[in-house]
């Protein structure tokens, strides 16, 4: 640090000269992040030194977060959860672990956990200790009910199930694995972190949140396809005994009691989230949700003419494309394009609200003289 500062015109520069070597959204398709809707920019800057670890000092910030959790709790068809918002899917996956665990006396346990799940999973084993099992996919990507029931043993805490894989955007079997938990006394745990501000608005029903009686948590993040400033994540409880037993006393605070895993927390991002559920609705939800899956599929429709196959027909806007992923990563690189690659070297692509048609078309032309 200088011994003395610098003009704040000075500072201006320097931030946009760092801002602009960031690639802009429309040449992004490996994201399951985009532009925050305008109105949740404009409540993050008007909550931007709200702090939600102390609510006693903004019980304005705390209604707002009681009133977005029962939101998202009626878009996965409970309005009566317990939860918070969180800083994202990985903390949400973090706390509904360490939840069933702080509930259970089962000495070395083991989670059970499909192959397709977030990497979250892998610091979950080392920061609670937790065996993580990892149960094979079917032919579509989709956990293996049969090979999750025979992974479960008296040491088995939890499993979990995905509702929409970060991969390929495939949503897991939720009711049948639902029934395996339910059957031995297990805790169920859903990661919807993508899925659960896409599924619930999908011409096609699926069934994945508390409408089925095994699942206890769900995990879904309004800074996706919520379209909420970054961070704002989700954590979803059925029952209020779970959240409870995340708690932490406090005592040199006002509010004595904690429940989330971060001290701070972002009233902000907090404020954005429910601003954007609020203005939007279910209909406004629709409508960018179905705009999206139609790209998808037009996309889909045009690389097949020139023989680009998808490894699936997904039912969310992610799209792996069967070609040599690792190659056409790099090469369209060079072209200013940001594309990823999944484990088993296919094509990522997502489709987000920041995504046009024209600019899917600039993409295939690109694709094209990439593969």
């Amino acid at each position: 640090m200088d011994e003395k500062g610098v003009k704040e015109e000075k500072v201006a520069s320097i931030l946009e000269e760092a801002r602009s070597k960031d690639v802009p959204y429309q040449r992004v398709l490996s994201s399951m992040c985009t532009r925050p809707h305008p109105l949740a920019i404009e409540a993050h800057r008007m909550f931007i030194e709200t702090n939600l670890g102390d609510k006693v000092i903004f019980p304005g910030t705390a209604e707002l977060e009681e009133k977005a959790v029962r939101m998202m709790g009626e878009m996965v068809n409970f309005s009566e959860v317990s939860g918070y918002i969180t800083t994202g899917g990985t903390e949400s996956n973090v706390q509904a672990l360490r939840a069933a665990r702080n509930m259970s006396d089962i000495q070395y346990p083991n989670v059970i956990v499909p192959e397709s799940a977030h990497f979250s999973f892998d610091k979950i084993a080392d920061v609670l200790r937790i065996e993580v099992r990892k149960a094979p996919l079917d032919d579509e990507f989709r956990a293996d009910v049969g090979e999750v029931e025979n992974m479960v043993d008296e040491k088995t805490l939890a499993i979990v199930g995905i509702a929409g894989t970060t991969e390929h955007g495939q949503i897991d079997p939720i009711s049948a694995l639902g029934k395996i938990a339910l059957d031995n006394g297990i805790f169920f745990h859903v990661d919807a972190a993508f899925g659960g501000f896409v599924i619930p608005f999908l011409e096609k029903k699926y069934e994945f949140g508390f409408e089925i009686k095994g699942v206890d948590s769900i995990t879904m993040d309004p800074h996706k396809m919520g379209l909420s400033t970054i961070p704002a994540g989700g954590l979803l409880f059925r029952d209020k005994s779970f959240i409870k037993a995340l708690k932490v006393h406090t005592p040199y605070l006002t509010t004595k009691d904690q429940y989330s895993f971060v001290g701070t927390r972002s009233g902000a991002a907090v404020a954005s989230a429910f601003a954007v559920m609020k203005s939007l609705g279910r209909e406004g939800y629709r409508k960018i949700v179905r705009r999206c899956i139609d790209l998808t599929r037009g996309l889909m429709d045009e690389l097949g003419d020139i023989g680009v196959q998808p490894l699936i027909r997904p039912p969310m806007n992610v799209v792996t494309l069967d070609v040599a992923g690792e190659r056409v990563k790099e090469r369209l690189y060079d072209k200013g394009w940001i594309t990823s690659v999944t484990r088993g070297g296919a094509l990522r692509l997502v489709i987000m609200p920041h995504v046009t048609e024209e600019v899917l078309d600039d993409f295939i032309h690109d694709l094209k003289s990439s593969i």
